[in-house]
């Protein structure tokens, strides 16, 4: 399957974030339409030349042909995608093959959400399935406490591994002038924070913001010749095991082993080629899960892992260095903000920049641990 991607023959020609924060006055779209601008800007292009969209809103079923019309755009093909946080990654695995193939020339996959401005809250009583709803969970939460107190349970993970997470993320949010959440966070806070769904509490819990996010991509011959450097995609793979995590077998493992192994396949790399991974963290447990899923540290070691200091400032392996959805931004869901960091790292010009990244990895969750997809992007050196 690997030799059937387009390796690094499609790239992201531009990118953009818009209203990280709080941004009162705007709808979810109207903060799309202005990341979508940008990003189109970014890459040297004029909006008309664009024929794909792809974009997966929070309010509208029918973004797919709501954001077509703002934009005064009849495009050849639209995607509404609809699995989440992972979705984009999706969105990004499609452009690739259909522009590989000539069926598109310029995709645009964007996102926007008002969520905080709106008044919205991380978790709802509202379940996916009727089966759950007797129990009164807190969606998604409750579905993410259940990973983590089975994950301590098997492996002997602690609340202060959790904490570990958080504190990365805040460290890295702390030098990123774009974060939401800065300023001092310690372990003693984490441990003395309220309890939502045991054993996670506030502190494990992602931000709640507004803010967009939008890329172009194009063949990598055209991209060349565009007004930023290319930033070639080496493997995008998607996976779906559940819809409700109480259909899961081991909720201690997710299918980022199986999309993450997949695309890293197409790309070509092992996980120690990787020099930052941007994984969406919606709660502390996540980014153990994934870093043990994806390949970067054996099943059960996610905990230590993370305590070592591995993926803070400074460590082995830079994770979510623009502060993630803890600290960074969470507008709804994360995943295109994870794209977008680690291009950015690859162009050179993260906030936290880390010197020399050729291989940078994405990775985006949907539903309760429900859909997995990952994206390796590469520099023009990995053509």
């Amino acid at each position: 399957m690997a030799d059937t991607f387009p390796r690094a023959r499609t790239a992201i020609a531009g990118l953009a974030t818009f209203g990280l924060g709080e941004m009162p006055g705007y709808s979810s779209m109207e903060l799309t339409a202005q990341a979508a601008l940008l990003a189109v800007a970014d890459a040297g292009l004029t909006l008309s030349q664009v024929d794909a969209l792809f974009i997966c809103q929070p309010d509208d079923f029918f973004a797919g042909l709501s954001f077509a019309e703002y934009l005064g755009l009849q495009p050849r093909y639209t995607d509404n995608n609809r699995t989440g946080g992972s979705a984009f990654m999706s969105h990004m695995a499609v452009a690739a093959m259909m522009l590989d193939a000539g069926y598109i020339d310029c995709a645009l996959i964007a996102y926007g959400s008002n969520q905080r401005s709106i008044g919205g809250k991380l978790a709802t009583r509202i379940t996916s399935n009727g089966w759950d709803a007797p129990y009164a969970p807190l969606f998604p939460l409750t579905s993410y406490a259940l990973a983590a107190a089975r994950h301590m349970h098997e492996y002997g993970t602690t609340r202060e591994d959790l904490a570990a997470v958080a504190l990365a993320a805040r460290a890295w949010a702390n030098t990123n002038p774009e974060a939401f959440a800065q300023g001092p966070l310690t372990l003693e806070d984490c441990l003395a924070a309220r309890m939502v769904s045991t054993p996670i509490s506030v502190r494990d819990c992602c931000l709640v913001t507004d803010g967009a996010a939008a890329i172009v991509m194009t063949r990598t011959d055209r991209a060349r010749d565009l007004a930023r450097p290319p930033v070639p995609v080496l493997g995008a793979a998607a996976a779906t095991w559940w819809n409700s995590i109480a259909q899961a077998k081991d909720v201690t493992v997710t299918a980022a082993r199986e999309s993450g192994a997949r695309a890293m396949a197409m790309a070509g790399v092992i996980p120690s080629d990787v020099r930052t991974a941007q994984l969406y963290d919606a709660f502390t447990i996540n980014t153990i899960l994934f870093l043990e899923d994806l390949g970067f540290c054996p099943k059960g070691e996610g905990g230590r892992f993370v305590s070592s200091g591995a993926i803070a400032p400074g460590g082995s392996l830079p994770v979510n260095t623009n502060g993630g959805g803890l600290s960074c931004c969470h507008p709804g869901m994360y995943g295109l903000f994870a794209i977008i960091e680690a291009a950015r790292q690859i162009r050179g010009e993260a906030a936290n920049q880390i010197p020399g990244v050729d291989v940078a990895l994405a990775h985006g969750n949907g539903g309760t641990l429900s859909s997995q997809a990952t994206v390796v992007l590469g520099s023009m050196a990995t053509v």
